[in-house]
């Protein structure tokens, strides 16, 4: 091995190191390492651009606009009414959530589909009386299990997928080619969390974390051709919204003060709420209800326009981590005012300026309503609670899952290949109207795309220079020619980097590696490119390994001790089911 790999070598470790610090974001050290590479003469430009042209990378895109079409209809909403309903234990609750989620997530992307579910769950376990500290981590593990399900469940797959095809020139694997191993895998992932979670997680009921400052007067309207004209105010469910009072009705001029459950509704009724912020997500997901739009008084709409207050998490990527609430100039900065921070589920005190920020801490903001739309980009904060959150077109909520049916069965029976099924769903969700060209251009998470094809010249030249072959022989001097041994080690190592890097990142730098490997060895490269798609899935250890971890760390009120006693076995028990499972499908025997 000559320079070139010992260099490449060392950027590959420099990259880690930076991206496991939290200080800088991925894709900005990625595209570094890009630069560097290129700039060089490591790589040639075709070489470093290679990724933002890969196969997988563009059905990520695609797939994304296909779970903004079932977001944007109302398509998930469907199953919350019909699946959650009154549990009775914390066990049954998490049932309830648990494998509706992961069948979900098995056909869409699993980040989307949390942040649906985040507001509901958080709604309904209000309204069921469970604390969400015992069902927004089974949230996300089940939404991460259920990426295992399919090839298109997780942008990693695909990610691998396409790399793979790119390195060998082989076809690739097919939709369901996983689902062999993902499907024991999710099934027996689900049972331990059934059978363990409901002791194990913490019971810290929702308290409210901001107070007063959280409540304010919410104004919706009747829609006049909607479902709900003619019901009566309880039939249409408006006297059991948790934290939210009806507290009249403004109709033709004249107003229904202390409204009865028998009050019918007519289309144009202004309704006037009492509630918090954290309202009128769950309000305006109602189907027949619209924000209010009364042109001579000030209204919802209106009041969105001058600002307003939303609650955000901090991601593990955000630049004013370790900074206090005045160094961190919010206003300048975002056009935001930092009103209360909570973390671990309670609100912290003291003075609000003297604060210093720390990954997953929620605050309370009042913001321009540019702030939303740039965030979407920038992804320095997860949003929680978006006011903004546009009504839901519940007419489209059938036909986008008929559109997601349709492109899973052309993948599936050979049709299309599965970037052409993509790129036909997501025309199909634009073009009937299941999300507008807008929401499908915010829904492409573009830090994400830009790490995955930026980290395709790293693994590149690790490929070319000879490095991957390097730490090949390393490992197999390791397992001493042992072909399962070699599997577990390549399992443990994509899952280690999972929980400390990206775990799209931490796939593409050790495919070479394993391909490399499995040359050398003259054994099947699939199993071990499997091992590879399931260690970079499973990241339950830390909030910080999987972006859906994160997103649920603040609604739940969880601190990062949590996630290390329940996940820490959770890697290691589903590490020993991944190894075991791929061993018995693909015959792997020890020895």
């Amino acid at each position: 091995m000559g320079w070139q790999g010992w260099f490449a070598l060392g950027l590959a470790g420099a990259a880690l190191l930076l991206m496991s610090s939290g200080r800088y974001a991925p894709h900005l050290v990625m595209m570094g390492v890009l630069v560097v590479l290129s700039a060089s003469g490591i790589i040639s430009a075709d070489q470093a651009l290679a990724g933002f042209s890969n196969t997988g990378l563009i059905t990520v895109v695609a797939l994304f606009v296909v779970a903004a079409g079932i977001h944007h209809s109302g398509g998930v909403d469907l199953l919350v009414r019909h699946l959650l309903r009154n549990p009775k234990t914390v066990r049954s609750a998490q049932a309830r959530i648990t494998l509706p989620v992961a069948l979900l997530s098995g056909f869409l992307n699993n980040t989307p589909v949390v942040a649906t579910m985040i507001p509901a769950v958080h709604a309904w376990s209000r309204k069921i009386g469970i604390a969400p500290s015992k069902l927004m981590i089974p949230l996300s593990y089940s939404a991460i299990l259920g990426g295992t399900l399919t090839m298109i469940g997780t942008s990693t797959n695909l990610v691998v997928n396409g790399q793979y095809q790119q390195l060998t020139g082989d076809a690739g694997l097919s939709i369901f080619s996983i689902t062999a191993v993902g499907l024991p895998v999710a099934i027996l992932g689900i049972a331990a969390i059934l059978l363990f979670m409901p002791r194990a997680l913490p019971n810290r009921e929702d308290r409210h974390k901001f107070g007063s400052m959280r409540e304010f007067t919410l104004e919706v309207a009747v829609a006049f051709d909607g479902p709900l004209v003619g019901k009566a105010v309880g039939e249409a469910g408006l006297r059991e919204l948790e934290r939210l009072y009806l507290v009249e009705i403004e109709r033709d001029g004249s107003v229904v003060t202390a409204v009865s459950s028998e009050e019918r509704l007519r289309g144009g009724d202004r309704l006037v709420f009492a509630g918090d912020t954290q309202a009128i997500s769950d309000l305006l997901r109602i189907n027949g209800i619209v924000p209010s739009v009364h042109a001579d008084e000030p209204s919802l709409s209106k009041d969105r326009a001058e600002r307003c207050l939303m609650e955000a998490a901090l991601s593990p990527q955000s630049d004013v981590l370790g900074q206090t609430i005045r160094d961190a100039r919010f206003r300048e900065r975002y056009g935001a005012v930092v009103l209360a921070v909570a973390r671990g589920g309670a609100r912290v005190s003291g003075n609000l300026g003297n604060i210093r920020l720390k990954p997953g801490d929620v605050l309370l903001l009042e913001a321009r309503p540019a702030f939303v739309s740039r965030q979407r980009y920038n992804k320095d904060f997860l949003l929680i609670n978006d006011l903004g959150t546009e009504t839901p077109r519940h007419d489209r909520a059938w036909l986008s899952w008929a559109v997601l049916v349709v492109l899973v069965g052309l993948a599936a029976c050979g049709v299309l290949s599965m970037l052409n099924a993509a790129l036909l769903g997501a025309a199909l969700m634009i073009l009937s109207g299941c999300c507008s060209v807008g929401q499908a251009q915010k829904s492409v998470d573009a830090p994400v795309v830009l790490t995955i094809a930026a980290s395709f010249a790293l693994g590149a030249a690790l490929q070319q220079t000879g490095a991957a072959s390097y730490v090949a022989d390393a490992i197999l001097g390791l397992s001493k020619g042992h072909v399962l041994l070699a599997l577990f080690l390549v399992y443990f190592s994509v899952s280690v980097l999972t929980e400390v890097i990206t775990n799209n990142a931490a796939a593409v730098l050790v495919l070479p590696v394993v391909l490399s490997m499995t040359t050398t060895m003259g054994v099947a490269a699939e199993p071990f490119v499997i091992a590879v798609m399931m260690a970079a899935s499973a990241s339950f250890a830390t909030p910080l390994g999987y972006q859906t971890n994160m997103m649920v760390f603040g609604p739940g009120g969880y601190r990062f001790r949590d996630f290390m006693r329940v996940g820490l076995p959770m890697n290691l028990f589903i590490g020993l089911v991944s190894v075991v499972a791929i061993s018995v499908v693909y015959g792997i025997r020890p020895g």
